[in-house]
């Protein structure tokens, strides 16, 4: 089965769910720039959570080694990526779950409506359901008559606002309290109109809303941060309880996993534990650590079901450069220091993976071509890269998926581009000294009439100025220079 799974051929397939958004980022950038509320939303929240996250690493004396065993760990197991599925398979089974493979999001999507229909319920409770907003699986359900319901408090804010996650960690991140507190008194069923935009108040008025569904609702749908081979043990990192209610309390549990969330061996998981909090939330341990493996008789769900999802990822492992980006644990630290970023918020990217992250992610899933503009969504400043935990190169990638799509366009083109016909005119000129010597001495004159760019290249400079050119060539002050 894995063979299969893996074996298919390396382009990103149909229904690949909610990586793609319904404009370039340049188009959704620029109206998320135009919104004063929302970067100071982000400002804040990204700076609160940056301090906490350096102070507690600044007290592991081993992080840089930390990170290599990190990095260590995620190659090694896309090196093996086959054979520890199976053997995951095999651990899970043994253990009285069932295992199902996923090829893409239609497909997923199918299995999941399946097994919920199966038991009868027309409701479902979810956690840690990055995998799921990928795939687009709440509207899937929706469409058969099941009711999803988010346990997460700043997914739940997300969905009762019918919003979008916005941030991998923080979802609801774009969002103030006073923002939260109008979507609950719109949108919460029995809240009390008195309510205030205190973080207690708002979460005790969560918690009130969901204790009714974490008592009767029959079936859950979770994610997973990781998967153990050697055991076949899922594990779920959380910070608020909603999801050891998810993964405890229902008689059914199913669990939507990307193929690369599965590391080697149980020693591997005490790495990721050490790595993981401290890179997201800024704290030493995450407060509720839950893991399971398979089904225990008369403690917890009785059917347990594991969606292992390919969904384009089988088409990054293909890449030997991009395949890194399969090595993300969902930490958000990359987001958190990036400036772009900062500045533009989630939604601007269009995917469901946001920031430095989505920018190498996103494109090798669905194809560069269908998200082309996310790999020049960054300044290449690398502060992604020194605070990433597992080390990902993403400034590298970045650059690499630049280059890709560079080709496909080439290669798409019966005429050159004007870019491309401007790079060789460039060329040309620097070829010839005379030529070249005369468009220096343009830039001079160029100097005097202004910093912008006439048609067709004043694109460019709608938003930069031209660097003014110096007064003096340089073979006009070495000239000068020998006659002294």
């Amino acid at each position: 089965m894995t063979e299969t799974f893996l074996g298919m051929p390396a382009t990103a397939p149909a229904g690949v769910g909610n990586l793609r958004g319904d404009e370039p980022f340049p188009v959704a950038a620029r109206r998320a720039l135009a919104d004063a509320q929302l970067r100071r939303n982000l400002r804040h929240a990204t700076g609160t959570i940056r301090a906490k996250s350096a102070a507690v690493i600044g007290e592991v004396p081993d992080w840089p080694e930390l990170r290599a065993a990190g990095r260590a760990i995620k190659s090694d197991t896309m090196a093996r990526l086959p054979e520890l599925l199976e053997q995951l398979e095999a651990a899970v089974t043994a253990a009285g779950g069932t295992v199902h493979w996923a090829t893409d999001a239609v497909e997923a999507n199918r299995i999941v409506t399946d097994l919920v229909r199966a038991t009868g319920a027309d409701r479902v409770m979810k956690v840690k359901s990055m995998a799921t907003q990928e795939i687009g699986l709440n509207e899937a359900l929706e469409a058969a008559g099941i009711e999803p319901v988010e346990t997460d408090l700043a997914e739940l804010i997300v969905q009762l606002g019918r919003d979008r996650p916005s941030h991998i960690l923080v979802p609801a991140i774009h969002r103030n309290r006073a923002e939260i507190r109008e979507v609950f008194l719109r949108e919460m069923p029995g809240v009390d109109p008195a309510l205030t935009d205190e973080p207690a108040a708002l979460a005790a008025a969560a918690r009130r809303h969901l204790r009714a569904t974490f008592l009767s609702t029959k079936v859950a749908v979770s994610g997973a941060n990781f998967a153990v081979a050697e055991t076949g043990t899922l594990a779920v990192v959380e910070s608020e309880g909603n999801g050891r209610m998810c993964l405890t309390l229902p008689e059914t549990l199913i669990t939507v996993m990307g193929i690369e969330k599965v590391i080697p061996t149980w020693d591997d998981l005490g790495v990721f534990l050490q790595l993981l909090p401290r890179a997201s939330t800024g704290e030493r341990m995450n407060p509720y650590t839950s893991m399971w493996t398979g089904v225990t008789p008369g403690d917890g769900p009785q059917q347990v079901h594991l969606v292992l999802l390919d969904n384009g990822r089988s088409a990054v492992l293909a890449d030997e450069v991009g395949r890194q980006a399969l090595h993300c644990i969902r930490c958000s630290a990359c987001l958190n220091v990036c400036p772009v970023y900062e500045r533009t918020g989630g939604h601007a990217y269009g995917s469901v993976y946001p920031g430095p992250i989505g920018a190498v992610l996103s494109p090798q899933l669905t194809g560069v071509e269908e998200n082309a503009s996310l790999p020049y969504a960054s300044s290449l400043c690398g502060a992604c890269f020194d605070a990433c935990p597992v080390m990902i190169d993403i400034p590298s990638v970045l650059v690499h998926l630049r280059a890709r799509h560079v080709a496909e366009q080439r290669a798409a083109r019966r005429t050159p581009s004007a870019e491309a016909v401007a790079m060789a005119a460039a060329a040309y000129t620097m070829d010839h000294p005379r030529l070249y010597a005369a468009a220096q001495r343009a830039a001079g004159l160029g100097r005097i009439a202004g910093r912008a760019l006439p048609p067709p290249l004043n694109g460019w400079t709608a938003s930069r100025d031209v660097p003014a050119a110096p007064p003096q060539t340089f073979r006009q002050w070495w000239s000068e220079r020998s006659r002294s």
